[in-house]
């Protein structure tokens, strides 16, 4: 019963070391946005409320 009582957090310990491990070797690059995509022109639908865009996606389109 004790090795449950220590093994289990001894697991936990472990197994969030690896974890941080991996997260670590395996970190993604930092992006650094460009004065060109700075001044990128916007599209108009990515601008929509999100309101409205749920309205629109749900209402079916005239005939």
């Amino acid at each position: 019963m004790v090795w449950l009582v220590l093994g289990g957090p001894a697991a936990v310990v472990v197994a969030s070391l690896g974890t941080a491990v991996v997260a670590y070797r395996n970190m993604d690059e930092v992006l650094v946005e460009t004065p060109a995509a700075r001044h990128a022109p916007v599209q108009p639908t990515s601008t929509t409320p999100a309101l409205q865009a749920r309205n629109h996606a749900a209402t079916a389109a005239p005939r």
